[in-house]
């Protein structure tokens, strides 16, 4: 095992006593970069050298691991199941999940690589990594998709039946080119297993098919991984007797395969060199892993009881958005009712219809399924009813890239209507703040009587994170007030009379005294009949720009997440960048640099001090999933000469893209 000499790594022996193994201390770098030193020379100067099966432990301060392989190789498990194990043990983490958008991709093409990416270490981390430490490859186009994004140096672990002749040719290959053989991979360590083979092995004397067995092999590579990185096998055999409690032949395969994984780099003379990675220093509380989708649909279930009103979800199945679906038909014990609709526009008008019945409705989509809901979002606009449109973003136009996220629909947000009809829209920026941005987007739709627009995307939807779980005393109630009285003259209603919110009153059908009529139709002030009257129209029309407007009043003003109020860069994000921003910029203030980040998350309408925090700053960068939409928004309102830096690849920042773009704005 080789690593890195560069002047920033501190490599030093330690006192931490073991009965097969040496620890050494590895900080501030993984330990997989330019092949200068190697450790074993290192222990020789350092300490006695073990003998036999002992091994090395290097404590490293984060790992990048990507799982890669074909769909049905099982990555995505694999990858969950680490990575739920490195959260129950207390290391910050974060994930990237990337699959094809077939359900049965070409096996064995670059087109069907399945791919699990995760980041774990004992420091805060933000994103899953620009550049991969370790590698595991089920196939030949595994390894030539990822293989791009290893570090020199990197540990590449291969399942060498998945490099046979034909594997190779349907990933490119020429012909008689392997490029396990011909010394390619020089400046990587490599490790050559026939997984498949020791898989069949194992489960020789079982009573499973040659499918079922083959489909095991993804836990012998877990079971590998688990004792190289130092972390248990219990929370995912805890999992496998849970999944399969009523397959037990399948648990037992699957329980054996990962033992067997895991014994074979204990007693396998390959592996000589293990890694740990300590708990992070999170702050104290209850924490569980948890996805954007998860995070979401747990906070609609919050959101319902923090205002007392029966939540219901009319959605339609839609990648990636679908999750939030059958997360939340676990909660029918908790006042949530769940409505799988025909399609699009009949989950949107029976959510529009739990809103009318005094239930908080909520529908989610994503991409196309949000342009098929615009009709309804403009019903609901001009009825003035609280609901909540939860889009996660994937890439686009039309079907697009389903699978690929992208930032890409916030311009429909703010405009795709028909008519002039604003609504609030606000942005989650991890998958954890999935949870506060749906109670934000709760609140407002509640309290100011509107349609919210909740934007996430696909990267933090799937991606995950360690969640602490918020105590009673964090999470402020909802206010919700229902009309039970007349409130216009002569024991009249007048359902569009507003408040100093200008929101009009809520009132449940069937209350006494208050019927009213409501309808696509405008709607004359206060008494909410119909009009056709020019004047009226117009008045209207500035009454609900202006209620939206107002919601300004009630949200906090911004401010930067770090560096300084005033300076010489700020980079301005929004929504799933802040990652991958927070990581560079707070890098670049630790080498000097005058740099802020400012993140939003509430973007119609913008916090009051926006245009005045911006102006402090000499130069303003915007990086967006997209090309440039946030930048025009703000170039167009506070006449900020922003500059924009787009990606729309599929594929979320890496961290030393807005480095470079950042530094070369400094100079």
């Amino acid at each position: 095992m080789q690593i890195s000499n560069r002047s920033y790594i501190s490599l030093f022996a330690t006192e931490k006593k073991s009965s097969n193994y040496t620890l050494l201390q590895l900080s501030n770098v993984c330990p997989f970069q330019e092949m200068v030193l190697n450790i074993e020379s290192i222990m020789e100067s350092i300490v006695e050298q073990n003998v036999g099966h002992d091994t090395t432990l290097i404590e490293a301060e984060s790992i990048v691991i990507r799982f890669s392989g074909d769909s049905g190789d099982g990555m995505q498990l694999t990858g969950t199941q680490f990575t739920d194990t490195a959260a129950f043990f207390g290391n910050d983490l974060s994930t990237f999940p990337e699959f094809p958008a077939e359900i049965r991709a070409p096996i064995g093409t670059t087109a069907g690589v399945s791919g699990f990416q995760v980041n774990f270490g004992s420091k805060e981390i933000f994103t899953p990594g620009d550049e991969y430490d370790v590698l595991v490859a089920m196939n030949a186009a595994a390894l030539k998709v990822d293989l791009p994004r290893l570090k020199r140096g990197g540990i590449i672990i291969t399942n060498t039946a998945g490099f046979d002749k034909k594997n190779l040719g349907l990933a490119g290959f020429p012909d008689g080119v392997n490029p396990l053989e011909d010394g390619s991979l020089e400046n990587y360590t490599v490790h050559k297993i026939d997984v498949t083979k020791f898989t069949k092995e194992c489960l020789s004397g079982s009573n499973l098919g040659m499918k079922e067995i083959e489909r095991s092999k993804n836990m012998f590579v877990l079971g590998l991984l688990f004792w190289m990185f130092d972390e248990p096998m219990d929370y995912t055999i805890n999992f496998i007797n849970e999944k399969f409690a009523k397959k037990q032949d399948i648990a037992d395969a699957n329980i054996k395969t990962l033992k067997a994984g895991w014994n074979f780099g204990d007693h396998t003379e390959i592996f000589t060199t293990r890694f740990h990675v300590a708990p992070a220093k999170l702050p104290k509380g209850t924490y569980r892993n948890i996805s954007g989708n998860h995070a979401t649909a747990i906070g609609l279930v919050a959101a319902a009881e923090l205002s007392g009103l029966p939540l219901y979800l009319g959605s339609y199945p839609i990648t990636p958005a679908s999750d939030v679906l059958h997360e939340l038909s676990k909660y029918k014990t908790s006042n949530v009712k769940t409505f799988q609709a025909e399609d699009e526009i009949a989950a949107i008008c029976a959510a529009i219809g739990a809103s009318y019945g005094g239930g908080l409705g909520v529908t989610t989509t994503s991409g196309p399924g949000m342009s098929l809901k615009t009709e309804a979002l403009g019903l609901a606009t001009i009825l003035e009813i609280p609901l909540l449109v939860i889009n996660i973003q994937r890439g686009g136009p039309s079907t697009g890239l389903p699978t690929k996220t992208e930032q890409s629909d916030l311009m429909q947000a703010m405009y795709g209507r028909h008519g002039e009809g604003p609504l609030p829209i606000v942005a989650a920026s991890s998958p954890a703040d999935c949870f506060n941005t749906v109670l934000e987007a709760a609140r407002i739709a509640v309290e100011h009587m509107t349609p919210v627009i909740c934007l996430t995307d696909g990267y933090i939807a799937n991606g995950s994170e360690p969640w602490r779980f918020p105590t009673k005393d964090q999470l402020a109630p909802i206010n919700v007030t229902f009309a039970t009285e007349p409130n216009g003259p002569n024991d009249t209603y007048l359902p569009y009379k507003r408040d100093e919110k200008l929101s009009r009153p809520w009132a449940k059908p069937g209350t006494k005294g208050l019927m009213h009529r409501i309808g696509g139709l405008e709607k004359a002030q206060e008494t909410g009949n119909v009009s056709y009257d020019a004047k009226n129209h117009e008045a209207m029309t500035k009454l609900r720009a202006a209620k939206i407007e107002k919601i300004a009043d009630y949200i906090p003003l911004a401010a930067p997440d770090s560096g300084k109020a005033s300076g010489k860069l700020a980079v301005l994000g929004w929504g799933s960048t802040s990652g991958a921003i927070k990581t560079a910029v707070r890098e670049l203030l630790e080498e000097g640099h005058d740099v802020a980040h400012i993140h939003l998350r509430h973007l119609n309408p913008f916090p009051k001090n926006l245009g005045e925090l911006l102006s402090a700053y000499e130069h303003v960068l915007i990086p967006e999933m997209n090309c440039g939409q946030l930048s025009q928004l703000i170039r167009a309102k506070y006449l900020v000469p922003a500059e924009s830096l787009s990606k729309v690849q599929g594929l979320p920042f890496t961290t030393s893209e807005l480095k470079n773009k950042i530094l070369e704005i400094l100079k």
